[in-house]
């Protein structure tokens, strides 16, 4: 007897190896995959700018990166002892106006520099649900707890999301017209507002990046959202809160990536590059006995395979 819905997945035209860096931009569970990818010695940048949400944000952070700009001293705004910028969100302000600002142009000059030599870019979006400021009608990244009188919420059309995205999608490639673009929806639960509108929120984001998908031969659909929510279909998959996958769903879709997303030789490689991070991360209870002596040297021996024979991975820490 069948227990679990078949979910078909559709693989990248060029499948991910260990040569190829990976930029990834989005929601929290962007941060869940690209932590996991860097544990495996994957070259990963992820959310440079950090978290973003919605697709308009997220554009507007790739936009900034592929059309050279700069954030200036007129786009912050001081509120609560910080400036801030209502495009970024609060671990890029400060007390400092000089430094609030560098901070942000880090940011885009990381996405700028890494968009330059990656692969793959991966997009996860989270909501389609957006903040438009009232002062000047224009949509935000985060609203840094401003009173809420500040900001009109609003629920993106899937057609404004498919052109905003598009829109990017042809100045990236005008620019770099060999890179993959992966495309997945997040299973984090965005319930603020209710489940059904969560449903409503996520059903668009699908909709708009199948749209993509169709119109672009190097965009594809990695079905995260549904993995949890259809084939898994369990609350033990997801934290106490009920709305962020726990380690157990968050590997599960990890598992299902390196299946469908990478190829036979890279995958091959995982079990001993994860034997190497545990080993590598390992903190010695008794670290002058003999058995961690011999801890050591096993692992200093499994590291001069992998550099003999893998010279493309770097084991060097971040």
């Amino acid at each position: 007897m069948k227990w679990m819905l078949d979910l078909p997945f559709e693989s990248p035209r060029v499948l991910i190896h260990h040569s190829h860096p990976i930029l990834l931009i989005g929601s929290c569970f962007t941060n869940n995959v690209g932590n996991a990818l860097e544990k495996l010695f994957f070259k990963v940048e992820a959310n440079p700018s950090s978290i973003v949400f919605d697709p308009d944000s997220i554009v507007r952070h790739l936009e900034m990166a592929l059309n050279n700009e700069e954030v200036q001293e007129k786009d912050q705004i001081y509120l609560n002892e910080k400036y801030q910028n209502l495009n970024f969100h609060s671990d890029l302000s400060s007390i400092n106006l000089d430094e609030a600002i560098a901070l942000q142009n880090q940011a885009i000059q990381k996405i700028r520099s890494f968009l330059s030599e990656c692969r793959h870019l991966i997009i996860t979006l989270g909501s389609a649900f957006a903040y438009r400021y009232n002062e000047t009608g224009a949509l935000v990244a985060n609203c840094h707890r401003f009173p809420a009188q500040t900001f009109t919420k609003e629920l993106l059309s899937v057609s404004f999301i498919e052109e905003r995205m598009q829109s990017m999608l042809n100045t990236l490639y005008e620019k770099y017209s060999d890179i993959q673009v992966i495309l997945t929806v997040s299973p984090v639960r965005h319930i603020r507002d209710g489940v059904v509108a969560n449903n409503r929120s996520k059903g668009r984001l699908i909709e708009a990046v199948h749209r993509l998908k169709e119109q672009n031969a190097h965009v594809h659909y990695f079905p995260s959202y549904e993995w949890l929510i259809d084939v898994l279909r369990d609350y033990r998959f997801y934290d106490a809160d009920l709305v962020h996958p726990n380690y157990a769903g968050t590997e599960s879709v990890f598992e299902e990536f390196c299946k469908n997303c990478m190829d036979d030789f890279t995958r091959a490689q995982l079990p001993v590059l994860k034997q190497l991070r545990n080993g590598l991360s390992h903190i010695p209870r008794f670290p002058d006995s003999q058995e961690h002596r011999q801890f050591l040297e096993h692992n200093k021996e499994l590291q001069s395979k992998v550099v003999s024979e893998l010279p493309w991975i770097n084991l060097k820490k971040k």
